[in-house]
Formats: structure tokens, sequence, C-alpha cells
């Protein structure tokens, strides 16, 4: 699943390109996509003639604010990104009309969704397993919505300071580190790829509970993560799955991973070997020397 660093990658990229455009028209071939409103219809109805204001990440949320007050809402879950381009049907498939990874990467022939902007591009979803959720709120209430609302804080604003982490990490105290990361009501936009690196980065077990961390041994994981993530940022994220940027090239982290499905394989640091192991059925990978229990 695209996380922050995914997520932000893709919103940074679509605002400088397409901002001040305007929504023409809409196709899907899944409407279960569409969550609200529940009917295509009324959805293709809505989102005709909006135009893009902005564009925004809330944890792994992709939020586009519109024009006349409606707020397009897009979590890719599982496989999904969105990409940017101009594709033609031909017998009843898709077919990128610009050469390169539009066109050749497999991961961006999965189009379940596609937007008409006013300058002739378009906007597509593509997702392998069709999980993603797209919906069209009134601003307003989007922001006054429940799932916004225990949404936890971002961790790279400039008022998540140590002790704001320190302040929400307690409340899981008999949590095992690895799950609280990745708590969307407790930090915003962490999952499985990044909090095996951060935890990796602070020498920290994903087994450890909260409750047995040190001040220490917390200031290593919040200074991790204002390292590890605005790298993957800068990187581009990461594209050992399915997540592509809207040009559909591929994200750089690979290049900086250490630890994340390198399971069997040497630790970059002591030279033991790398574990996975089951964690609320995730996946954690972790150096026991490195990272004592």
């Amino acid at each position: 699943m695209p996380e922050l660093p995914e997520v932000e990658t893709i919103v940074r990229d679509l605002s400088r390109k397409v901002l001040g455009r305007t929504f023409l028209d809409v196709w899907t071939d899944f409407p279960k996509l569409i969550k609200k409103p529940e009917k295509f219809e009324e959805f293709k109805k809505g989102i005709k003639g909006k135009k893009i204001k902005n564009i925004k990440r809330r944890a792994k949320n992709i939020i586009f604010e519109l024009s006349d007050g409606y707020s397009l809402l897009v979590h890719q879950k599982m496989t999904g990104h969105l990409l940017l381009g101009k594709w033609e049907l031909k017998k009843r498939i898709w077919k990128s009309e610009i050469p390169g990874p539009l066109r050749k990467d497999p991961m961006n022939k999965f189009l379940h969704l596609i937007f008409w902007l006013d300058n002739g591009q378009q906007l597509a979803l593509s997702d392998l397993r069709k999980f993603a959720k797209v919906e069209l709120w009134k601003t307003n209430e989007l922001e006054n919505s429940e799932g916004m609302k225990n949404l936890g804080p971002e961790p790279l604003e400039k008022d998540f300071t140590f002790k704001k982490f320190k302040e929400v990490i307690s409340k899981k105290k008999k949590g095992k580190i690895k799950q609280v990361l990745m708590d969307q009501s407790i930090i915003s936009g962490i999952g499985n790829i990044y909090s095996d690196e951060i935890l990796f980065k602070a020498r920290i077990h994903p087994f450890q509970k909260v409750s047995k961390l040190s001040d220490e041994k917390l200031k290593k994981i919040y200074k991790a993560i204002k390292k590890i993530l605005p790298l993957a940022i800068e990187l581009g994220g990461e594209s050992i799955s399915d997540y592509r940027r809207p040009s559909g090239e591929k994200g750089f982290y690979d290049k900086a991973r250490k630890i994340y499905r390198k399971e069997g394989e040497k630790c970059p640091v002591c030279d033991g070997i790398i574990k996975r192991a089951k964690i609320g059925g995730r996946s954690a990978h972790f150096c026991p020397r490195c990272q004592k229990l």
C-alpha cells in the first residue's frame, strides 16, 4: 500500500501539473470504486465542471480541493496509483499515447477510472486489485467527518515535536512499537515499509512494547521518523511492488531501503541475517543482532 512518502510524491507531482484544470468527464468499468455518492451517474454529474483549486495529503489520502465547495478524496489502498497522461480505447483496452513507462510498465495498465481534464490530459487510476476508494464530498463535511477527525498528527508537520510524539505514542503503552507506528489514529501515514525502516535505523525491535521504551529510545525513533520519511519523499517513494508516480515511473527509495523485504540477506550494519516475523497479520523485518528485544 502506498504510504506517506508515496502519497506525498503523487500530491507534489500532480500539484505541478493539474492545478487550475477542470474535470470535463469521467469513465469507469468498476463503479464500486466510487464510494460517495453510491451511484456512479451522480458522481459523474457532481464532478463535471469542477476546477482543481488545491491538492493535499492527509495521512494516506489524496484530497483534491475543488470549486463550489467540494473535495475529491482518493485512497489508493493496496495496489492503486494515479497516473497523468493520454489514453485511447483500442479493442476495449486503454492504450497510452505517451511512450515510456505509461505504455510499457504492466503495473500502469490496470485502468479502472479515468477523468478527462480541460487541457486534453487524462487523470487515471490504475489499480490491479480494485480496492481503491474514491469519494466526492462537500469540503466542510469531509473536514468534519469521523474518518478525518480520527486520524493522528502528521509526522512531518512543524508542530510534531518530540513532546507531541511521546504524548501520542503513550496512548498505546501496551502495544508493540511496530503496530503502534502503523496505527493511523496515533500517527498518520506510516505503514509496513517505513515502520520497518524507521525501527531499523533506531535499532529498536519491532515487537518491543511501548511501555518498555525509555525516553532515549523513543527519541531515536522520533529522529528516525524525521530522517526516513523526508528521504523517501526526496527519492519519490518505494516501488518494490505496485506503486508508480503519476508519470508512470518508479520511485527510487529502493536504493536506500535497508531492511524491508530483505529476509535472509545480510544486515547492512553487522552482517547478521535479517529475519521476518508475523505481527498482527503483517510482516516485520528486523536484524536480531542490531534490534535486540
